[in-house]
Parts: structure tokens; sequence; C-alpha cells
């Protein structure tokens, strides 16, 4: 029995060795996943530590600025209108009136928006022309200007420098929004690809935090130090010169774009070692060989491109959907939150920066799970949470006299509905935009994504005190219709992207067309 068991063994081991040797090399790689099919199971070793690092360099001066900016302007609030009522009474020897007081500190705030527009009109423009990585240190010409800007607002008396300060940390913020994420998708491996993207979201709650706790009294929110707190944006964008020369341009741009194929070699190498650089080569030569005698498409060209059609109405949908998801408005209602539940006024800052610190953690958690749940599930997952808490936040508000406890609930209604973002939309958003478009599409697409996104967000800060106004605490009842019909779309059309290349992704869309289309003229041919 025991000979018939190792003679058994035997002839397995000598089948496969046959098959491995003997099979022809074009079914070699049709049959290899039948023969070794447990190991696509394994995990991915951890990516490269060069490739962390650069992720690090490109965020730290990318999208920090612009939670970092969109942050700490709320600290020095009173201090700044202080300084252009004195300035005002130095000019004119009256006081400012009311009016003009908030408009103007109210272009203050909202200019960093139309800043914000423009840069991200020219980031995908810039982006081809200069590369990812050129484009990101360009930018930092704009955070440096705008420091000395603020920085000299008070010393020269000219709070109009403020105003001109804002519009260029707007335009720097915009650039880079639009920019980090290509740089960070077209550097990172497949399998870590999602991981790699939530470095957007994550350093944008980094960035928010960072301002909220350097905007506190202890460290530069008293009111002699209102110039410097504002020119810390300077900080960032030196950090970002010093360390994102030593890393190399996007592999995928360098190859694509340029046709550099030893600068792409010499890239690839440094981004994920020798052992990971082939197997990424050879992703970006088959995009490449798909892409062949395609250029760099311009905005107006993707929306009468009718094989685009589906990626580039799910991406003005999901940017869109992140500022009109209610986001901005349990921000709107956190004070009163904080103050009806009896914490002192002064308190209410550090309770802030829990909320800031929340939103880290959240955003730390996605990048964790992203690659192993998927993208689908997430941001679905999170768009349908949000749902809920709408219901109840609407419901907690409505009946906020109605017990001592029932403002606590409230708070939690809060902090769920921040969790909940920051796990799916928060963080997905920005990967999908990337993961939907091919190399020659993709800066057009985060051209009207951002664009779309910078537009929702002036909207939503323009019309949203006047629909609190006319709908009070029933305003949620319209973000849970955002949020639902958003995740039912996604349920419905998105297709799961994880561990996919571009060009299989591309290849899910063409055959959504098709079963879209079914009666119509055939299906476009498929990319190989």
């Amino acid at each position: 029995m025991k000979d018939r068991i190792l003679c058994a063994r035997q002839t397995k081991l000598d089948f496969e060795q046959n098959i491995g040797d003997k099979m022809p090399t074009k079914f070699e790689d049709e049959y290899q996943p039948l023969l070794i099919k447990e190991t696509k199971d394994k995990l991915p070793k951890l990516p490269n530590k060069s490739l962390l690092l650069a992720a690090c360099a490109a965020c730290i001066g990318g999208t920090f600025q612009y939670g970092y900016n969109v942050s700490v302007i709320n600290a020095p609030t009173l201090h700044v209108q202080n300084f252009i009522n004195q300035t005002w009474r130095e000019r004119y020897q009256t006081n400012i009136s009311v009016d003009a007081l908030t408009l103007l500190w109210s272009t203050i705030v909202s200019i960093f928006t139309v800043g914000g527009l423009v840069g991200v009109t020219v980031g995908g423009t810039l982006s081809v022309k200069l590369g990812r990585k050129g484009t990101l240190l360009v930018n930092n010409i704009f955070a440096l200007t705008a420091a000395l800007l603020m920085g000299l607002s008070y010393p020269t008396g000219l709070f109009e420098l403020l105003v001109v300060g804002r519009f260029f940390t707007g335009v720097n913020a915009g650039i880079g929004l639009c920019v980090q994420p290509l740089y960070l998708g077209e550097i990172a491996p497949t399998a870590f690809r999602g991981a790699m993207g939530m470095g957007t979201s994550i350093s944008i709650t980094v960035g928010i935090l960072s301002g909220q706790v350097i905007g506190l009294k202890e460290i530069l929110g008293r009111e002699e130090h209102w110039p410097i707190l504002l020119s810390t944006t300077c900080v960032p964008a030196f950090l970002q010169l010093l360390t994102l020369p030593w890393f190399p341009e996007s592999p995928r741009y360098l190859l694509i774009d340029k046709g550099d194929d030893k600068g792409c070699k010499k890239a690839l190498k440094q981004l994920h070692g020798l052992a990971g650089c082939d197997g990424e080569r050879d992703d970006i030569e088959k995009e490449r060989n798909n892409l062949r005698d395609f250029q760099a498409k311009k905005p107006w060209e993707l929306f009468t491109d009718r094989s685009v059609r589906w990626q580039l109405l799910t991406i003005m949908l999901l940017n869109a959907a992140q500022q009109l998801n209610g986001i901005n408005a349990i921000y709107f209602y956190a004070e009163y939150l904080f103050t009806q539940s009896g914490i002192p006024a002064d308190k209410i800052p550090y309770v802030t920066v829990g909320t800031g610190a929340c939103e880290c953690v959240t955003a730390l958690t996605c990048g964790l799970l992203i690659d192993r749940l998927g993208r689908k599930v997430l941001i679905t997952g999170g768009y349908v949470l949000m749902s809920i808490c709408c219901i109840l936040f609407t419901l907690t508000l409505s009946f906020q006299d109605a017990s001592p406890v029932v403002p606590y609930f409230s708070m939690a209604c809060l902090f769920a509905f921040i969790l909940s973002f920051g796990l799916g939309p928060g963080g997905v958003t920005n990967i999908l935009t990337t993961e939907l478009f091919t190399q020659t599409a993709r800066p057009a697409a985060y051209m009207i994504a951002g664009s779309l996104n910078w537009l929702s967000f002036f909207l939503i800060g323009l019309v949203f005190p006047f629909v609190v106004i006319g709908l009070q605490q029933y305003c949620f009842l319209v973000f849970l219709a955002v949020c639902s019909l958003t995740a039912t779309y996604i349920f419905f059309v998105i297709p799961e992207t994880k561990n996919k290349t571009f060009v299989e992704i591309q290849n899910d869309f063409k055959s959504l067309r098709h079963r879209k289309a079914h009666n119509g003229d055939g299906a476009e041919p498929t990319l190989f």
C-alpha cells in the first residue's frame, strides 16, 4: 500500500514536470494559473521603501497644502477682522461697516476656491508639458508667493495682500489636487495602487488636522501671531523642494508620453527595485502599445469621445457628490452641537481637533482596507452609512430639546458621518479618477473632475447658508437623496478595479457599453 502511494505521488510529480517542460510557450501563460492557482491568493510583499518616500515627498507639498489652508484660516478669523477694521480706520478715519467687513472677510475666505478652480484648470496641461514631478515642484512657487504676501500684510498695513495671497494658495491647492493623484497612481504597482492612491486623502486630512493644531492659542493662535500662522504655508513647500528632486518622474509619463525608455527603466528600478520593475514595465508597455499614435487629449475631446462616456459620467457624478453629500453641513453644525452638549466655548477648538483626528484615522483605515475589500465595497458602503446618518441626524436635531441626552446622540451622528465619509467617498473618489482612464485621457479627466469639485465646493459655500435658513435641520434630507442616489449608481454601474491593470479596467467598461447597446452596431475591440 505504501509503495502504491509513493508511486502515485511520483507519477503526479513527473506529470507536472512534463507539463512544465513540454507545454508550448503560447499555452504556458494560459494554463499556468491552473497549475499554481494558490499563489494568486497570496498577499503581495510590502512596497519598496523608495516608493513610499516618493509618495510622502509628493504629498507634503501637494494635497497636504489643500487641507492645511482650508483649516488654518479658521483660527485667526477675529484677529484678521480686527486688523481690517484697524487698517480701515487709519486710512479713512472711520470704522468699517459690518456689511463691508463681512464682505471683505468672505472674499478672503472664498477667493481660495476661485484660485483652486484656476489651478485645476491649468494643472492637467502643466502635467503633460512639465511632467508630474516637474509640475509639483513648480507649483511651490505659488505657495511661497502666497506665504510672502500674507506675511507682509500686517507690517505693510495692506489687507489686500491677504486676498491675493489666498488666491495663490488656492492655485497651489488646485494644481496639487490635480497632479499629485496622477503621480501617485502612475508610480504605484497594481497591487498597491489603492493604498498609494489613499495618500491623497491621508495628506488632506493630516493637513486639516495640522492647521487645527497649529491654530490653537498655545501655538500660533494668539492675535500677535496670525501673520506668521498664515505664512506657515511656505514650510510644506520648502520640504517638498528639498525632498522630491531626489525621486524620479512617473515611469508611465516617461515611457508613454516622452518615449524615454532608458529613463523609464531607471525610474522603475529606483521605485520598485530590481525584483518588481519587470512586471510593472510589462504593464506600461501593454498600455503604450494600445495607445500608440494617440496624443494626450484635451478636456473638450473627452466629452465627444464615446469610448469614455461612462467613465466621464462616473467621475463627474462622484466629484460633485463628494462636495454635495453633506460633509460641509456637518462642520457647519459642529460648533452648535458642541455648545448644546455643554462644552465650554474656549474648549470647542480642542473638540474640533478631535474631528480632524477622526478624519485622519478613517483615511488611514481606508488605506489599509482598500486593496483587500476593494474600491466598490468601501465607497458604496460609505454612502449607505452616510444616508443612514442623515436620517438619524434629522431626527436628533428635530428633537434636540426633548431630552438632555439627545445632543449627545447628535454628536455621535456627527462623528459617524465623518467616519463614513473618510472610509469611502473621501478616499476612494480620487483613486477612481486615476483608475478609470488610460494615460492619454487621465490629465484631461482630472481637469474636468477637479473643476467640477471646486465649482461644487464654491456652490455649497454660496447656497448652503440659505438652504439651512429655509429648511433648518431638514436640509439633511437633501443630502440623504444625494448619498442614496450616488450609492445606487455606484452599485449598478461601476465595476470593481482592485488588482486590475488600467487596460483591464478599460475592457470592463467596454463590456458595460456593449451590454447597454447590445442591439446596436456591436462591441468595440478589446484592448490586449
